[in-house]
């Protein structure tokens, strides 16, 4: 089946052949079975054609960095940290990552996938047409694998295309706290292997902090993971400056996600060693945070950026990608051509998938968002709206 664009009054998106973005006018573009087969003017008749009443197109939203995989949110802790109390604060009173670790236990398979499969459509809705999906809520065997599976199977059933990163290490379990270098056993001599058996996982994710995972630790982690052939990421930096975004470079991440509080040393190293910075100015928001990640630091060294919504069950409800790019350009001081880069064609980057999603172009698949606005400033302009006409996914 061919599908044909029409009367687009702005087409953004980036460009790989030129190396940036740019804004076209006046173009068409020419769908055929899912995959982008022509961009210019006058361009063949299909057999279904869509009028855009001169609004803008760009490319879905690949969100990179998410933690859809819960059963119930942790809004009481919003309540409390409105009340003075700090992450950390509640967390060392079995808030946090941990209570979301005993209700996913005890939730079945088919809620978990009911639960998740609605998020999905929720994150389509706002324009995400690609979704990093982390596990990290079971921190055990049998939990992980249940949520690798989850995503696995919501991606079989929905539209949004879903890629699995496996977070073992996203906190310590009650059983292992007066023995964590056991658990990290456990993930690198258990986990790691049955999640590369099940062969749903792509990546593998460390939360190395303060309290969390060292920078020993998550360095083993990752090392194993690769010998898997997982792919390292990390998150890094978040809270305190352990060295974190260094441990990224040494081992190669594809990204290093937060950075809040990375040190210049460790913007060199991410420079020197072609790591992707992945931000998350929806956590520093909604955290109540006043220090965000240092993206002009970043540019200016020549990191790529990219920025994702870090949705999760306690420190992050945000899912909707236009009011990241909001956010960005308010607290970032981004250009909005700088923030849709890093919403779309970077963040395909940090999921390898640079060759299929993240830009209009010929060749690519054809994952695109119409708008109800005809200027692309309007976007994060309109904060508290999301003007989407229609989201273009497996059409």
């Amino acid at each position: 089946m061919s599908i044909k664009l029409y009367n687009i009054g702005q087409l953004v998106s980036y460009n790989t052949i030129k190396n940036n973005m740019e804004l076209l006018e006046g173009v068409e573009i020419l769908i055929k079975n899912g995959i982008i087969e022509d961009i210019g003017n006058s361009l063949n008749a299909a057999d279904m054609s869509i009028d855009c009443n001169n609004m803008l197109v760009s490319p879905g939203f690949v969100d990179p960095h998410t933690h859809p995989v819960f059963y119930r949110n942790r809004c009481e802790e919003f309540i409390m940290r409105t009340g003075g109390e700090t992450y950390e604060q509640i967390a060392a009173k079995g808030g946090g990552i941990k209570k979301s670790v005993k209700d996913l236990r005890n939730t079945n398979e088919e809620e978990l996938l009911n639960l998740v499969k609605n998020r999905m459509d929720r994150f389509l809705a706002f324009g995400t047409t690609t979704v990093e999906c982390k596990s990290g809520y079971g921190l055990d065997i049998e939990s992980e694998i249940k949520s690798l599976k989850v995503i696995h199977d919501v991606n079989q059933i929905h539209d949004i295309d879903m890629v699995a990163t496996f977070m073992g290490a996203h906190g310590f379990p009650e059983e292992f706290n007066n023995e964590r270098d056991k658990y990290v056993d456990l993930i690198c001599d258990e986990m790691i292997p049955e999640v590369a058996k099940q062969g749903v996982a792509v990546f593998n994710d460390v939360f190395c902090e303060k309290n969390y995972f060292n920078l020993k630790q998550a360095e083993r982690i990752l090392e194993v993971g690769k010998k898997y052939g997982l792919y390292p990421r990390l998150h890094a930096d978040e809270f305190h400056d352990l060295g974190g975004a260094k441990l990224a470079a040494n081992v190669n991440c594809i990204s290093a996600d937060h950075l809040m509080e990375i040190s210049d040393e460790g913007v060199f190293e991410l420079s020197k060693n072609k790591v992707i910075a992945t931000l998350l100015p929806g956590t520093t928001f909604f955290l109540g945070k006043s220090k965000y990640a240092p993206f002009n630091k970043l540019k200016d060294a020549g990191v790529d950026v990219a920025l994702a919504t870090d949705y999760n069950s306690g420190s992050c409800s945000i899912q909707s990608m236009p009011f990241i790019i909001s956010l960005a350009c308010i607290y970032f001081n981004m250009s909005v051509l700088d923030a849709f880069k890093a919403t779309t064609y970077i963040s395909a980057r940090t999921l390898m998938l640079e060759d299929k999603i993240g830009s209009i172009e010929k060749g690519k698949n054809a994952d695109i968002i119409i708008w109800n606005v005809d200027n692309i400033n309007e976007i994060p302009y309109r904060v508290d709206s999301h003007p989407i006409q229609k989201v273009l996914k497996n059409f």
